[in-house]
């Protein structure tokens, strides 16, 4: 079993490339016909899942196909089109604002250098990996709550910035898997390696994963038959004679989180 952070790596993109196949545009769940709109998508993803952005979009892109509509568009009108996803205002003022700088700096297209889409409001790193990947089939790795979380349980980095997490992981793995690798770690994320009750009996990563069957239930009922294994010596007793319970530990970062992109990339401009 791989032993080094890139060994884990390597083989992490092996397996789930078998467990979850398909190109990084055929693996992201938002739907979208063109790079304007998997970048509206995208930046209305914060804080709400794929599946009530999809619900709003086929609306708000009839209504805004493209960047020049929506750059003339009234906030108001945009806010009540996506208000069901949640910090609507926030989204609707990036929304506009990032129509604004298509139309204004780039001919009303979406451009794919990092550089680029980084000054453009609403857009952060992530999103501009989201687009990069996902649109141009261009190297990103995008890092989000269950992408960060899934790679400092496997090792492969220990930071908890998002930015940090990218490079890190970017060091141990090849730019053409980046794109793949983060939207499987998504959908592993969601599936399987959830934040507080981890599904190690069922992961196809557990027999490497320096932390398999140490987080959450799974770890809570191995201490409990270890226990009762070990007798009466083996348990605390409290003053009224039963055994303390143990909250499961939860690693630092592991909390719940957002399915997409940051809340700052949206608030951003």
């Amino acid at each position: 079993m791989p032993r080094s952070p890139k060994g884990r790596a390597r083989a992490t993109v092996e397996r789930l490339a078998a467990e979850y196949p398909g190109t990084a545009a055929e693996l992201c769940e938002l739907r979208f016909e063109n790079p304007f709109q998997l970048l509206v998508a995208t930046i209305l993803s914060a804080q709400t899942t794929d599946v009530r952005v999809n619900m709003v979009t086929p609306r708000l892109f009839a209504a805004y196909p493209d960047a020049k509509s929506l750059a003339a568009a009234e906030l108001g009108a945009v806010e009540e089109i996506i208000r069901s996803t949640g910090f609507f205002r926030a989204k609707a003022r990036s929304l506009v604002g990032m129509a604004r700088a298509l139309f204004e700096r780039f001919d009303g297209e979406v451009p794919s250098a990092m550089e680029d889409l980084v000054t453009i409001p609403g857009v952060g790193r992530k999103t501009a990996n989201v687009v990069r990947s996902v649109a141009f089939g261009l190297p990103g790795f995008a890092v989000d709550t269950h992408v960060g979380r899934l790679c400092r349980r496997l090792g492969l980095t220990e930071a908890t910035d998002p930015d940090r997490v990218e490079a890190d992981v970017n060091r141990l793995v090849p730019p053409p898997e980046w794109g793949a690798l983060s939207l499987r770690l998504i959908l592993h994320g969601r599936r399987v390696c959830t934040a507080r009750a981890p599904r190690c009996d069922r992961c196809v990563l557990a027999d490497f994963c320096p932390s398999a069957f140490t987080i959450g239930a799974v770890a809570a009922g191995a201490r409990r038959r270890s226990g009762r294994a070990s007798g009466p010596a083996g348990s605390t007793q409290s003053s009224s004679g039963s055994a303390r319970r143990q909250r499961p530990t939860i690693a630092p970062g592991d909390g719940d989180g957002i399915e997409a992109s940051s809340l700052e990339d949206a608030s951003k401009g």
